[in-house]
């Protein structure tokens, strides 16, 4: 029992680690966006493996891990909410920005285990997990955009490479679902790429035994 404890704990931290090494090559490859979020190659996967192999409850708190070695790799962004300066902003909106865009968020993933054993194909259990992990943290993230950051909608879609749809969504949202909008949009960016990419990385190589660990069945 010891060593299948020590041996979870490894390869956690060794799929943490992997997760926020791919974050950083993502983010040196330019795949940053300009207000936030990152197109990453598939640097949520190893969080989902986590939980498909090892439970929920384990993988809830490994994406809970993660979510704060993410408040780390964005600790530029996170200061700027709290220190002095233009980004500065009301303590408790910092905080819950925090809760929300990271703790919350992250710790999701934790939940893309939740179909194994639901299916005889370990593929398809590890795909829709992922998929599912993923979309519960696009809404988090929907959430928290349109209320600290929906202010910034109308502006935000009067710049250079937004005017044409900019102009249609103008046009039809106003108020609190401008705000909505806005949030779906732009966290849309990046976070509809992640969840197509991330779930059928999770499809591929969840036909590897090796990886979630199961036998093939046929």
């Amino acid at each position: 029992m010891k060593k299948q404890s020590t041996v979870r704990l490894v390869e956690s931290a060794l799929l943490i680690a992997i997760a926020a090494v791919i974050e950083l090559i993502s983010k040196a490859l330019g795949l940053e966006l300009p207000f936030g979020g990152t197109i990453t190659l598939a640097s949520m996967f190893p969080i989902v493996l986590i939980a498909y192999k090892y439970g929920t409850k384990w993988g809830l708190l490994s994406g809970f891990t993660y979510s704060l070695v993410q408040m780390l790799l964005g600790a530029k962004t996170v200061s700027a909410m709290f220190l002095p300066g233009d980004d500065q902003m009301v303590l408790w909106q910092a905080i819950c920005i925090c809760l929300l865009d990271y703790v919350l968020a992250y710790t999701l993933l934790g939940l893309g285990g939740i179909f194994k054993g639901k299916f005889k194909k370990p593929a398809a259990e590890l795909a829709l997990g992922a998929f599912v992990a993923l979309l519960l943290r696009y809404l988090v993230h929907i959430v928290s955009g349109a209320i600290f950051y929906g202010a910034y909608a109308e502006w935000f879609f009067t710049q250079e490479g937004f005017y044409s749809i900019g102009e249609k969504i103008l046009g039809t949202f106003s108020g609190s679902s401008l705000a909505i909008a806005y949030s779906i949009f732009y966290n849309g960016l990046y976070m509809v790429p992640e969840i197509i990419l991330t779930t059928v990385v999770a499809a591929i190589l969840g036909s590897v035994p090796q990886i979630t660990g199961q036998k093939k069945v046929k």
